[in-house]
């Protein structure tokens, strides 16, 4: 008989084992795709190599592990290919998500090195080929993404019926909240209720919610649908808030310079909120005037830094109690809460 300690040993091992095996499965999908298609061209291996510098450089695999906690956690079978491969095509799809935010945004690093499109402009005006450098470099990265996103839905192919709905969902969600973000973020418009969904669109449901719920689905089990979208709102929006907070106030750690969502007029969660709620700031936006240094101090000024990290003691406590209460056995209750904090608490 497995007692507790036994189980919570055996839990999170089952889970390390299949995110070792998402690797695996990422670099051969890499390599058996380069053999094939560089022996076409080797310059087939532009977009290829995009794609695994991102893959291979050190991600979190944030949605992975939570498809996999998913799928574990109701009593999937750890030895399932097809579940390795649901986490996989998560990443991929991160991978895709990245490669096209980075152009959207003209951001110049990701994980402290140049991005895409910055690299492959540089090579373009260092070999003198034709045409414009800005835009080779930006067909390089988008490609790149489109090619992500393609293979993100041939590791997807196996999906039960149900759980083919669930990746649907996931992935129209990230765009158009992906979408909205530039929209409203050309129009400036300050709702915080339109940013909140917007945020927990384009990262809450993508990040936490979809992902758990994938990996539920395909063990068999989507009655977690109730428990599973409380505990990620509640943790998808605190992830959104500590990225904004992370960008706001960051020392660049994280990979990419901080302020950047200032300077990109992007209207986050977090300055959405503080429009509506300090004068000084809401008159900055309004003028377009949005120098992430003194945006910086205004928040310092107006408290809203404490408030919002107030707000996420809030939300994971919410995600606590849902998942609490969950149909689930202890172990994967108390890895779930102990995931909440994590996320929340991060520091890049």
């Amino acid at each position: 008989m497995t007692t507790s300690i036994e189980a919570a040993e055996v839990a999170p091992a089952a889970r390390a084992a299949m995110l070792e095996q998402v690797e695996q499965r990422l670099r051969e999908l890499i390599a058996v795709e380069r053999a094939r298609w560089c022996a076409v061209d080797p310059r087939a291996d532009q977009p290829i190599g995009v794609v695994g510098d991102l893959l291979l450089s050190g991600g979190k695999r944030i949605r992975p592990m939570f498809c996999l906690t998913g799928y574990l956690a109701v009593g999937g079978d750890p030895g399932s290919a097809a579940a390795v491969d649901a986490a996989a095509a998560t990443e991929l799809l991160q991978a895709f998500a990245l490669l096209h935010d980075d152009v959207l945004d003209n951001s110049m690093l990701r994980r402290g090195q140049p991005t895409a499109h910055v690299r492959w402009a540089a090579e373009h005006e260092r070999l003198g080929w034709a045409g414009e450098a800005r835009r080779f470099g930006e067909g390089v990265a988008i490609l790149a993404g489109d090619l992500a996103f393609s293979w993100s839905d041939r590791l997807a192919v196996t999906m039960s019926p149900a759980a083919r709905l669930v990746w649907n969902d996931l992935r129209t969600e990230m765009i158009m909240g992906q979408s909205l973000d530039i929209a409203v973020a050309a129009e400036q418009v300050a709702d915080p209720e339109l940013a909140r969904w917007i945020a927990l669109c384009k990262s809450g449901h993508y990040t936490i919610h979809r992902p758990l719920l994938l990996g539920a689905t395909l063990a068999g089990r989507p009655d977690l649908t109730g428990a599973f979208e409380e505990y990620g709102l509640a943790v998808g929006e605190a992830f959104q808030l500590r990225d904004d907070l992370i960008d706001a106030f960051g020392d660049g750690a994280a990979g990419k310079p901080p302020g950047l969502d200032f300077d990109g007029h992007k209207m986050t969660l977090l300055l959405a909120l503080v429009v509506q709620r300090d004068r000084q700031v809401r008159e900055l936006v309004r003028q377009g005037g949005r120098d992430a240094h003194k945006l910086r101090d205004l928040l310092v000024t107006a408290g809203v830094r404490a408030d919002v990290e107030k707000h996420i003691d809030d939300l994971v406590a919410t995600a606590r109690r849902a998942i609490a209460a969950a149909p689930l056995p202890e172990v994967w209750r108390d890895e779930l809460a102990d995931l909440a904090g994590r996320v929340a608490y991060r520091d890049r």
